[in-house]
C-alpha cells in the first residue's frame, strides 16, 4: 500500500498542469435518455418525487438521500478500480456517501426503475480487488452513525481480548442499511481506486450494495459528511475538494437541451470575479449554517423572496438553524422543485396570482394533472407578462434574481383530437407543508436543481459559504474543456 506522503506525491504529479487547482468532470441530465408519454406525466413525476423526498428524507432523521427519477436528476461517471470499470451515479449533495451496487447483485421490485447507466445491461460492479474497511476504522463509525468502533468490533465478532488491545483491524466493518423514501438498501464500507479524469484517486472509501430495494441505481454523494466525494478528496488535496461547483445546463423538459453536459468542477478554476466574453460574472453568496442533526446538509438562511417589488419576508424557521436542527433552506441537486413551508408558499403564490392571475384564466385542470400551481391558460399570441422572482439570502448583497425560465414553465396542452391546443404556464415552486410539520424536524426548505439551471452554484467548505452566478453552462463546459486539453 502506498504510503500518504507517496499517494499526495502522485496527486500532485497527476494534476501538475495549468489547471492544477481542478477536475472539470461532465454531469448528464437524466431526461437525455428517457422518454415520457406526454409532459403531463413528465411534470406528475417530478413534482410527486419533489414531495417524496422532501417528506420521507428531509423530515425523517433515519433516511438518508432519495434518488429521483428521470426528468430530475444529474449523473457523474468515473472509472472504478484496477480494471477501470465504468460507473455511473446519482450527484447528490443531500447526501455524504458515494454507494453502488456491486456482484452478486439482487434488485427487489426494481423492473419499472429507471438506471442511468449507459447501456441498462450493464452488470453491477466487481469489487473482488477491493479492500474491506477495518471494523475499529473511524469510516465503518460514520456510516453506523457514530456507534463506538468496540461495538461494531462485537457487531464482528472479534473476541473480547482483541477488542479490549484494539487489535480487530482483520475484522470487517458490520453491513449497513439506509432507508429511503421510496427503497432501501444493505452495503458493506470497502476502498479501492477511482479514477476522477486525469486524477487516479487511491484508497476511496464506498458502499457496496449486494441487495437493494427498488434501488437499482448508486449514488455520488457531495454532502459535508466525513465519507463524501469532496471530503475524501479535500483529506489528500485540500485545493481540489475544499470546493466544488455545478452549473447546470437549463432545459425545460426539453430533450434536445440537455444533449451537452453540465460541467461539475471539483477545485478552483479562477477567481470570484470572472470574465463571460464582455460581461463580467460575480458571484453572491450566503453563509452555510451549520446543522447539529443533519452535519451533511448544505443549508443557508432565506430572508425572504420577492414578487416583483413586493417583499415577503421568510418565516423565521427559514432564516436559522436551531439547536434541535430545525430550519434554513437546504441547497440540493437532487430535489427538482423547491419546497416552501405552507404559509410562505401561499403567500408567494397569492402575490403572483394577484399579478399573472388578474390578466389569466386559471387551469385547474392541469394543475391536478401534474403537480403544479398556479397554472393558467394564455394568450396564444401575446406575451404574458410575469413579476421577477428574486431569492433574498441572508447576508449583504445576496440576493438571486430568477431567470423567468427558472419559475415559470410554458407548454402546450391539448391537441389530441379531443381538445385544442392551449398555451399553458405554471409557476414551479412547491408547497412544502404545514410549518408545524416542518419545526417537527429538519430544514424548512429545499432549492432545487430546476431553480438554479443557468447558474454556477458553488460550495466553498473552506469559507463556509454558497455561491451563485449567471451562467451560460453549456458555454462554461465548451471554455473549460477546451483551457484543460
Amino acid at each position: 500500500m502506498a504510503s500518504p506522503l507517496l499517494f499526495l506525491l502522485l496527486i500532485t504529479l497527476s494534476i501538475s498542469h495549468p489547471s492544477s487547482q481542478m477536475i472539470l468532470l461532465p454531469l448528464t441530465h437524466s431526461l437525455s435518455k428517457t422518454q415520457f408519454n406526454t409532459t403531463h406525466h413528465l411534470l406528475k413525476s417530478t413534482t410527486t418525487h419533489s414531495t417524496s423526498r422532501f417528506h420521507h428524507h428531509y423530515k425523517n432523521h433515519h433516511q438518508l438521500s432519495l434518488p429521483l427519477s428521470p426528468g430530475t436528476d444529474y449523473t457523474l461517471s468515473f472509472n472504478f478500480g484496477p480494471y477501470s470499470q465504468p460507473i455511473t451515479l446519482y450527484m447528490d449533495t443531500g447526501s455524504d456517501l458515494v454507494w453502488f451496487p456491486c456482484t452478486p447483485f439482487n434488485c427487489i421490485l426494481c423492473e419499472f426503475k429507471p438506471n442511468p447507466s449507459p447501456s441498462s445491461s450493464s452488470p453491477p460492479t466487481n469489487i473482488s480487488h477491493s479492500t474491506p474497511i477495518s471494523c475499529n476504522s473511524k469510516t465503518c463509525s460514520t456510516a453506523h452513525n457514530s456507534i463506538s468502533s468496540s461495538d461494531l468490533c462485537t457487531m464482528a465478532h472479534c473476541p473480547l481480548d482483541s477488542i479490549e488491545t484494539k487489535d480487530c483491524g482483520s475484522f470487517h466493518c458490520p453491513p449497513f442499511y439506509y432507508a429511503y423514501g421510496d427503497g432501501s438498501l444493505i452495503a458493506s464500507l470497502y476502498h479501492d481506486t477511482i479514477s476522477l479524469s486525469s486524477l487516479k484517486f487511491r484508497n476511496f472509501t464506498f458502499g457496496c450494495a449486494h441487495t437493494t430495494f427498488s434501488e437499482p441505481t448508486g449514488v455520488a454523494g457531495f454532502g459535508r459528511g466525513l465519507l463524501s466525494l469532496p471530503a475524501q478528496l479535500a483529506s489528500h488535496s485540500p485545493q481540489l475538494g475544499n470546493r466544488f461547483s455545478y452549473c447546470l445546463v437549463s432545459h425545460s423538459f426539453r430533450h434536445e437541451r440537455v444533449r451537452k453536459p453540465s460541467p461539475l468542477i471539483l477545485g478552483r478554476y479562477e477567481d470570484e470575479k470572472q470574465s463571460n466574453g464582455d460581461e463580467v460574472v460575480e458571484f453572491v453568496y450566503t453563509s452555510m449554517l451549520d446543522n447539529p442533526k443533519y452535519s451533511y446538509f448544505y443549508c443557508v438562511g432565506l430572508k425572504g423572496i420577492s414578487i416583483g417589488k413586493k417583499k415577503i419576508p421568510a418565516p423565521e424557521i427559514l432564516r436559522r438553524v436551531n439547536k434541535r436542527g430545525d430550519g434554513g433552506v437546504v441547497v440540493d441537486s437532487g430535489t427538482t422543485f423547491t419546497m416552501l413551508p405552507a404559509g410562505f408558499y401561499d403567500s408567494v403564490v397569492a402575490e403572483f396570482d394577484r399579478r399573472v392571475g388578474r390578466v389569466n384564466r386559471r387551469a385547474s385542470e392541469i394543475e391536478m394533472k401534474t403537480g403544479l400551481s398556479p397554472c393558467y391558460y394564455l394568450d396564444a399570441a401575446a406575451a404574458v407578462e410575469v413579476p421577477a422572482v428574486t431569492l433574498r439570502f441572508v447576508g449583504v448583497n445576496s440576493s438571486v434574481v430568477l431567470p423567468r425560465k427558472n419559475y415559470f414553465y410554458e407548454f402546450l396542452d391539448g391537441g389530441d383530437g379531443v381538445r385544442r391546443k392551449e398555451r399553458v404556464g405554471c409557476l414551479m415552486l412547491m408547497n412544502g407543508g404545514d410549518e408545524f410539520e416542518v419545526s417537527g424536524g429538519g430544514p424548512g426548505a429545499i432549492l432545487g436543481n430546476y431553480q438554479q439551471q443557468g447558474f454556477e452554484v458553488e460550495y466553498d467548505l473552506e469559507k463556509k459559504r454558497v455561491g451563485f452566478a449567471r451562467r451560460k453552462c453549456a458555454s462554461l463546459w465548451d471554455r473549460l474543456n477546451r483551457d484543460k486539453n
